[in-house]
């Protein structure tokens, strides 16, 4: 999820202009990944697609290798799209929609934080329906990040404002093929990123505040069991938040979840693999790119790719 960040760099986003892929350079910053193995060979460089932004998230692949992200800080916030030569593209305005997803069809959804909804957009990035806005007994407050799954419904975050000050109740939430909304989690202080196994039979939840990852096994109809620990994210100095934000996973069921030190990449038991670091924080990350072996990554004032060992997972978007 993005936190509010002013800095801006003043680079003009012009449609249809042509990103520049080179390997970034940023305070000194890491501009190439050290191994770890079967995920990412050693000396891979980090490469700088477009800056300029202010804050960008949401990354999604596409059945065409290209990607959809977002900028969920510029005024007014904005969908973007890189196209599989690494054109990007200003798309519409949304209301702040930040998390992204593409389903079989090619439909693009999103998390559109200050209109309190889950949408589907067209491929202009246009807002063409409301698919939930909450219920009564359960109102959504600020929703972040999205996945789908292969009955055709939705698992998302709704973390609220992000006001540290805030004592509302945060929220991971169900919504099935049919419209109807199921609570998967109260439980969790500050759910932020998602995702799902390879198989679809486990739902994995970050929390911005803790170290912990949490695991829910996913039944037939697409509801959850009882939360679980899956894993600790390294290197969290205690008394600090773990700054955990976007997630993916690859076709071996490794998770790739950013962090406060970098893209923690963890087993699919849950050990700690190795860290990513990146030039700018990363906030969120997704597979694309031919045969999906490119990890793109959204990190504030930039959109990034590295060449992977590994592939991402073989389905839709994330």
């Amino acid at each position: 999820m993005s936190r509010r960040h002013s800095l801006w760099l003043g680079c003009a986003l012009c449609a249809g202009a042509v990103a520049v892929l080179w390997t970034a350079t940023v305070r000194g910053q890491a501009t190439t990944a050290a191994a770890i193995p079967g995920v990412v060979a050693a000396g891979t460089p980090i490469e700088l697609i477009q800056e300029g932004f202010l804050f960008t998230e949401g990354p999604v692949g596409t059945k065409d290798t290209g990607l959809f992200f977002t900028d969920t800080q510029a005024k007014p916030t904005r969908i973007f799209r890189i196209d599989p030569k690494g054109s990007v593209t200003p798309l519409a305005e949304t209301q702040g929609v930040n998390g992204l997803a593409v389903n079989a069809a090619g439909a693009l959804f999103g998390a559109e934080m200050y209109a309190k909804r889950i949408v589907r957009l067209d491929a202009a990035g246009k807002v063409v329906a409301t698919v939930t806005a909450g219920t009564p007994d359960h109102p959504i407050v600020q929703p972040n990040d999205l996945i789908l799954d292969a009955r055709g419904g939705l698992y998302f975050t709704d973390p609220g404002t992000f006001d540290p000050k805030s004592t509302a109740t945060t929220h991971v939430y169900y919504l099935d093929p049919k419209g109807a909304l199921h609570l998967v989690t109260d439980q969790i202080a500050l759910p932020n990123g998602l995702t799902l196994a390879p198989d679809g039979k486990t739902l994995y939840v970050d929390d911005t505040k803790g170290e912990e990852i949490s695991a829910f096994d996913v039944h037939a109809d697409g509801t959850t069991g009882p939360r679980r620990v899956f894993a600790r994210l390294a290197g969290i100095v205690a008394g600090q938040s773990s700054g955990a934000d976007g997630m993916t996973v690859d076709s071996a069921g490794r998770l790739y979840v950013t962090s406060r030190i970098g893209i923690q990449v963890l087993s699919s038991t849950g050990g700690h693999l190795g860290t990513i670091e990146t030039p700018r924080a990363a906030a969120n990350v997704a597979f694309s790119g031919p045969g999906k072996q490119y990890l793109y990554v959204a990190a504030r004032q930039g959109i990034y790719r590295l060449k992977m060992l590994s592939h991402g997972a073989a389905r839709p978007g994330k």
